[in-house]
């Protein structure tokens, strides 16, 4: 695993296992997560400035919605325009927390749709942007991750740690089982060695014992 570690361009066995892609690869599809992140916080920013802050004649059948009470917070877009990290401003809503922040602006709606108490939000409307928020905040959180897995960083990680955490007690544990394996060889062939030998002069004894009866009837 440490040589694999140390030259990841070699070709080696683990490569038909880990197929890992080039790092030029994993930098855009990271470089795509943003790029999807920042969309959906754009297109949920735009439904809130462009339908839910604001008051529609009924006239507008179509996006009139009865809103009132407040206006709501727009999403926190986590990247600047190069997609480089930026820190929330005043009155945005941070992804993690936007379902608690929303919920207040969320108005009881009629049968046709229609806000009939405070709120900005329809339920319908509320899910939906919570949607976009859901899948935003999974690409933020574990796009990082999944680029890790493929060009194959954090298995590289791992098998660091194991080759530095765990391989040394493994080495030697493999080497006290060597030495015992050793051992018990060696005491099986001098068993038997020593098997043979007392095997050897049991016989040469019996075959001494009939030749002193014979010689005795001889003499």
């Amino acid at each position: 695993m440490d040589e694999w570690v140390q030259n990841p361009t070699s070709y080696t066995a683990l490569d038909d296992i880990l197929p890992c892609v080039d790092n030029a690869t994993a930098q855009e599809t990271l470089l795509r997560s943003k790029e999807v992140t920042s969309q959906l916080v754009d297109m949920i920013n735009s439904v809130i400035t462009n339908v839910s802050n604001i008051n529609f004649s009924p006239n507008f059948k179509q996006m009139y919605l009865n809103q009132s009470g407040p206006l709501v917070p727009i999403l926190c877009n986590p990247f600047y325009p190069d997609f480089t990290e930026r820190d929330c401003s005043d009155g945005e809503v941070e992804p993690s927390n936007a379902t608690e922040v929303w919920m207040n602006y969320v108005c009881q709606v009629s049968s046709t749709g229609i806000c009939i108490t405070t709120g900005r939000l329809t339920p319908a409307l509320f899910n939906q942007m919570m949607a976009g928020v859901n899948v935003g905040v999974a690409l933020y959180n574990y796009g990082p991750f999944l680029v890790e897995l493929e060009d194959c960083t954090f298995v590289r990680q791992t098998f660091s740690e194991i080759y530095r955490d765990h391989c040394p007690g493994l080495r030697q544990y493999s080497r006290w089982i060597y030495i015992g394996l050793v051992m018990v060889s060696i005491a099986v062939m001098l068993s038997l060695i020593f098997w043979l030998m007392y095997g050897r002069e049991r016989r040469h004894r019996v075959y001494t014992k009939q030749l002193v009866p014979e010689g005795g009837k001889e003499n």
